[in-house]
Order: C-alpha cells, then structure tokens, then sequence
C-alpha cells in the first residue's frame, strides 16, 4: 500500500491513531506522517525488523529522526543484497501525495544482522518499543522460529493476529500471562486494514505515551 493510501483509509475506517512498519525500514515514515497530520490522523513512525534469527519485531519510535537514524543502522547490517524487481517487485520510496521520490536498491525483505536479545535495548536507544510480531503464526515468528517466548528476551509486550486465542498461547509459554498482549493487522494491503480494531488505553492521546504504555506491557 501507499503512504497517503494507508493514512486516509484509516480516517475513513475511523481509527485514532496507525503505525507504519515496513520491513526493515523507516523511509516512508516521513511520507505518512505529513499525510497523517493532513488527515488528522496520528501515525507512529516504525518498523517490522527481521532479526539474524529471521524472526519479526515491530519497532515503534517517539519521531521519525529517530526512526530514520535506526532504519540508517539497521541498513548497515544487512547483506549487500540487491533487490531483483522482477522477482520481489519494486521497493518504493514516496511523499505524502504517494509520488514516487526514490527507490531502495538493497533487498529489505533478508534478516538484518541484529540478534533478538539485541533488539530491546537497541531499540531503547532510540526512544522506542519492541515487541515480537505475530507470534501465533508458522513463520517469523519468535515461537515458530525459537521454539517459544519468555521474558529474558526482553519484551513486555506481545503481538497476535486479530483471529488468534490468547489462552492456548497461556497454557504453552506461562510467561505470556505477565506481558502486554496486543491484537494488531499486519496489514500489507488496504483490504487487510482491521475494520473492527482492538484498543489501547493510554493515560494521554501521543505518541510517547502510547510508546510507554507498551514498553512497560504488563
């Protein structure tokens, strides 16, 4: 989808707020943003990281220079892979009005050289959250990649798909029961936008809050 796409179908669905995570790369975020405040719409600048173990992590920063200089390291470790189009199509970098302004060359969708237990206080660096996305699903996941989840990874907070039960996840990984558990899309199309959201509650409406609220899980 497209930054200005993505910001208006979410006005139109009726959400407060949105994070744009592409994989391994905050260089849309800017883009969204500016589409975001346009619409009214709070967009939280991120990123799904895939880590060595090619296990996915969203991180979510407090502003997109701090997006920006962590989708920067996390370039720098990757493989000098390039992108072939004709096999992963383009990987588009565009403004808020989705004109296209570049495109990234180095192929985003290999495993970053960033391990798990490295993410959490990487990403704290930068002012941001973690937590390990999708964690029901048969890949990219902490569970199906590393055989489970428990707090000495660092996270507070856990993510699962709208359909997922959170109990059959309790009774395997009894660590689950002391994080945050968050219901997000994953949307990688606008028809997969969650039309019937989950909600956070949060003791302020910004972006820092929200950032907080997370890290803390619990």
């Amino acid at each position: 989808m497209t930054p200005y796409n993505f910001v208006n179908l979410a006005k139109i669905i009726g959400l407060d707020a949105v994070a744009l995570t592409d994989h391994n790369t905050c260089l849309n975020c800017p883009a969204a943003i500016k589409a975001g405040e346009e619409a009214g719409i709070m967009v939280i600048p991120g990123m799904e990281l895939c880590t060595s173990e090619e296990v996915h992590v969203v991180c979510l920063f407090p502003d997109v220079e701090k997006a920006l200089a962590f989708s920067d390291y996390v370039r720098k470790t990757m493989p000098p892979v390039k992108n072939r189009e004709e096999i992963f199509g383009e990987q588009l970098i565009m403004n808020e009005t989705d004109k296209i302004i570049g495109k990234e060359d180095l192929l985003l969708t290999t495993a970053s050289g960033i391990g798990l237990y490295q993410v959490v206080p990487l990403v704290s660096e930068y002012g941001g959250c973690a937590f390990p996305a999708h964690i029901n699903r048969s890949s990219y996941s902490v569970i199906a990649n590393l055989g489970g989840i428990s707090l000495d990874m660092g996270f507070n907070t856990a993510e699962l798909t709208p359909d997922a039960d959170i109990n059959e996840f309790y009774e395997k990984y009894p660590d689950l029961k002391k994080m945050k558990i968050l219901y997000n899309s994953d949307a990688h199309y606008l028809d997969k936008m969650n039309m019937n959201p989950k909600h956070l509650e949060v003791d302020s409406f910004d972006i820092q809050t929200i950032i907080d609220t997370i890290k803390h899980g619990g």
